[in-house]
């Protein structure tokens, strides 16, 4: 009985502790499930918050898009008023204009004519036109990429072998667009905006969740998506397209815009499926098989300008100059970095463009002739404006752009000069599209002989007449955007003009020239080198036989009635202008005379015998 019994309390008990745990486990239960309720309330609140929050985002960015469109077309406005009263000012200084006043003020008193005359002939200095100034934005997050928005280099510090260096970066610059009329939104890595970025007005920066709603405010005419790798967009173009993709591509395509992929990195195949989707398709590799769209250089990126601290006197490997954290702003801070770069087998022929469009030596030592050369061929491999052209011819879209033509002024006062000169311009690789000569008579016939290509306009020498002033007579009948002027004495290379008008690929300056060249003295047969370190920068003044400048510009600035120095003149008219001026490499040209003290105290000796090989390479 006993044990019975004692086997019966054991039961109970044990089933009242597992009451007890039941009842602890239904508590546990309901405390759960009211947890898991304030949890399910909570969420409500925080995404009816996060609606709210977006919707006021929208709102806000919608009123400050109107607002920089209202600042923008406020700053046209005034700058269309400045530029009515800088017309209104020219005309009234213009010497035609205070002539004819003076001969309507003296038509009946020949003593005030006469002196109205003299005064009227005076020049008188000209209004400076006004420019455009950039609309200050109002200040957006870090790291926004809007529409109009620049990046610039950020890492100044560059180690090597446990010194450090610190580097003034390279100023990237935002702007002017190649193609101002054209809007294009692009969805890109670094490297492919930049190239892109100075073709046509750019959006980028928006995201599947906002396109819609960044878009509108500047609508694009092509939609041009590159084979990213990182970034909102990866994951929808790569496998399986994207929701945001199909509705981005469907909101291009109710309005008409054109929609280009760009393959530019990774396996085709993994983006196969989303550029079907896209109307028109390119790949920067052949084997594809789609129409080949390649890397070119983008010259107001890739240039020779120099930094400002100027080069390191090493020669480093490419994994040397540029480590894996770069950002591509500051991989344009590198290139201009050292004296030379050794790359090995295998690089991608982009990537030593790019650097040879940088002006630095590729190779075991620098060399600057072979980095000239160098420089050169990458630009003759072709640009990224060219490219672009390629591109919008295949998809249908007008791609005009303005020219670099060049009207070339050639005065030949003596008979002897005159085939060596036309020979010059004949063998020029840039073809000049129009020449104005000043010659004896039979000059007109042997240049329409010797430059066939070319537009001859031909007037007779006039003794009378300075330099200056038929160089004025000849810029009267200029036509192409660029006027350039050649000294019949001096002699310019085959690629004297290719060479010289690519700074305005890159450079800001109205005026391009050569304060570094080199010079050849007959009597003592020396060859001189004169400013080599004014290579690639803008300075006050170039020698006036290398002029190259755009024809609206020196037409305001004019020519001084001189025979000799007025260049000189020319250059005190632009700093007192403002006009900028730049210097080119110093390759290409040599000036030729019997003797010049001033040039022999002013430049290095190179050696006693021919310039030629030196300067025309």
């Amino acid at each position: 009985m006993s044990t019975e019994l004692e086997s019966t309390r054991r039961a109970l008990r044990d089933a009242i502790a597992q009451a007890e745990r039941a009842a602890e486990l239904a508590r546990l239960l309901d405390d759960a499930q009211a947890r898991l309720a304030d949890a399910e309330r909570s969420a409500a609140e925080v995404k009816a918050l996060a609606d709210r929050l977006a919707e006021a985002e929208e709102r806000l960015a919608d009123e400050r898009a109107a607002a920089d469109k209202l600042r923008k077309e406020l700053a046209e406005q005034r700058y269309q008023a400045e530029v009515a009263h800088w017309k209104l000012s020219s005309i009234k200084v213009a010497r035609w204009n205070r002539l004819g006043d003076a001969i309507k003020t003296g038509k009946s008193n020949p003593l005030l004519l006469a002196k109205g005359l003299k005064g009227a002939a005076r020049p008188v200095k000209r209004p400076t036109a006004p420019k455009r100034r950039p609309v200050a934005a109002k200040s957006r997050q870090a790291g926004d990429e809007r529409p109009g928005a620049s990046y610039q280099a950020t890492t100044s510090t560059r180690t090597l072998e446990g010194a450090s260096f610190k580097l003034k970066p390279y100023r990237v610059p935002t702007g002017p667009n190649t193609r101002p009329h054209l809007t294009a939104a692009v969805i890109a890595d670094p490297h492919v905006e930049a190239l892109l970025r100075y073709e046509w007005r750019q959006t980028t920066g928006f995201t599947p969740r906002d396109f819609a709603r960044v878009l509108p405010q500047e609508v694009p005419h092509l939609l041009v998506v590159e084979s990213v790798t990182g970034g909102p967009w990866a994951e929808e173009i790569t496998g399986e397209p994207g929701e945001g993709l199909r509705a981005l591509l469907a909101w291009c395509a109710d309005r008409g815009i054109r929609t280009v992929f760009w393959h530019t990195q990774g396996d085709a195949a993994a983006y196969a499926a989303a550029a079907g989707l896209f109307e028109h398709r390119f790949s920067a590799d052949p084997a594809t098989g789609w129409p080949h769209l390649s890397f070119a250089i983008q010259p107001r990126v890739h240039n020779p300008i120099p930094l400002s601290g100027g080069r390191i006197d090493r020669v480093l490997t490419l994994e040397q100059l540029l480590p894996g954290h770069l950002t591509y702003p500051d991989v344009l801070t590198s290139y201009r970095w050292p004296a030379a770069v050794r790359c090995p087998a295998g690089t991608p022929p982009w990537r030593l463009a790019e650097l040879a469009a940088c002006g630095t030596s590729i190779g075991d030592e620098p060399d600057s002739r072979r980095a000239h050369v160098a420089l050169r061929r990458a630009y003759n491999s072709g640009t990224m404006t060219e490219r672009i052209d390629e591109l919008l011819e295949a998809i249908g879209l007008p791609g005009a752009r303005a020219t670099l033509e060049v009207s070339l002024l050639l005065p030949v006062t003596d008979r002897r000069l005159l085939e060596p000169a036309l020979a010059q311009v004949a063998r020029q690789s840039k073809p000049v599209a129009q020449l104005v000569v000043f010659g004896p008579p039979e000059a007109e016939a042997r240049a329409r002989e010797v430059v066939p290509g070319a537009e001859v306009v031909f007037r007779h020498l006039d003794p009378a007449l300075s330099t200056g002033e038929m160089l004025n007579r000849g810029l009267d009948l200029c036509e192409a955007d660029l006027v350039a002027v050649m000294d019949q004495r001096d002699l310019y290379g085959t690629h004297y003009l290719a060479d010289l008008s690519r700074a305005f690929l890159f450079g800001t300056a109205d005026i391009v020239g050569k304060a570094a060249y080199y010079a050849h003295l007959r009597k003592p047969q020396a060859t001189l080198l004169k400013q080599p370190d004014a290579e690639y920068t803008y300075l006050p003044e170039i020698a006036g036989a290398t002029l190259l400048a755009r024809r609206n510009t020196l037409r305001q600035l004019g020519f001084a009635d001189l025979t000799d120095g007025w260049d000189d003149v020319l250059m005190r008219r632009c700093r007192a202008d403002r006009v900028k001026v730049f210097s080119a490499d110093r390759f290409g040209y040599v000036r030729v005379r019997d003797e010049d003290r001033w040039l022999l105290g002013a430049a290095h000796l190179v050696e006693y015998g021919s310039a030629e090989p030196h300067a025309l390479i």
